[in-house]
């Protein structure tokens, strides 16, 4: 029984500090999460394309070389 007593009060105690450790978290404003949103957006589009620039490149490279197609 005390083994189920302590289970309850390391999760309440877990949950006390996680809610403890949220409140001293700097949280950013909307302009801030809107500007960093886009910006992550323009970065993974533009990885993105330079990677499939080179997959094609690639590609076409191994099927006129070495497949000889």
């Amino acid at each position: 029984m005390t083994h189920r007593v302590i289970i309850k009060r390391s999760r309440f105690r877990f949950i006390g500090e996680t809610i403890a450790e949220l409140k001293k978290v700097v949280w950013l404003t909307k302009r801030e999460a809107a500007y960093l949103t886009f910006l992550v957006l323009i970065v993974a589009v533009t990885v993105g394309l330079i990677l499939g620039a080179f997959d094609y490149g690639f590609t076409h490279l191994v099927s006129e070389f070495f497949l000889g197609r």
